[in-house]
C-alpha cells in the first residue's frame, strides 16, 4: 500500500467566496494545480530533471474535479495525491482537498498526464525509470 504524499497547504481567503458565500468552484483549479506540480517532485521526478533526463514532460490531458462539501473563508487546506493508473503515454493521479483542522473531504480531483516530447510536439512512451518510480506509488482511489 502506498502513501499518499502531502503535496499543497493552503488557506481559503474572503476573495475565494462567490455570492453564495463559499469558495467558487473557479478557485480549485489553482489550488489543484500547484499540487499537481509539487507531486512530480514528490514522486523524485522534478519537472527540472525531467526534460534534461529524459528529453520528456508531462502536459494535462483531463482533468476532473468532484465538489463534495463546502469550503469558507479561513478554512485551511491540505491536498494529497497517489498514483492511480500507469499507461505507456500516460499516468493517472488522484487527489484529495481535505480541511486540515477536521480531516474532512472537500474535492477530489483526477487527472491524466500525458508524458510529452517538446521536439517533435506529441505523445512519447513513458520512460522505463519513470515507470518504476511512478509504481511504488500506485494505489488504488478509495
Amino acid at each position: 500500500m502506498a502513501d499518499r504524499l502531502e503535496l499543497f497547504r493552503g488557506v481559503v481567503h474572503p476573495w475565494h467566496h462567490d455570492h453564495f458565500g463559499h469558495m467558487n468552484v473557479r478557485h480549485y483549479a489553482p489550488f489543484f494545480d500547484d499540487a499537481a506540480y509539487h507531486m512530480w517532485t514528490r514522486l523524485g521526478l522534478p519537472y527540472s530533471t525531467m526534460t534534461p533526463e529524459h528529453g520528456i514532460h508531462t502536459v494535462t490531458a483531463q482533468a476532473t474535479t468532484s465538489f463534495i462539501k463546502e469550503l469558507v473563508a479561513g478554512d485551511l487546506i491540505v491536498i494529497d495525491g497517489i498514483v492511480t493508473r500507469l499507461g505507456t503515454k500516460s499516468t493517472t493521479f488522484h487527489l484529495r482537498m481535505m480541511h486540515a483542522d477536521t480531516g474532512e473531504l472537500h474535492a477530489t480531483y483526477d487527472l491524466v498526464e500525458v508524458f510529452f516530447d517538446p521536439k517533435t510536439r506529441s505523445s512519447a512512451a513513458m520512460p522505463d525509470s519513470v515507470r518504476e518510480r511512478l509504481a511504488e506509488h500506485l494505489e488504488d482511489a478509495l
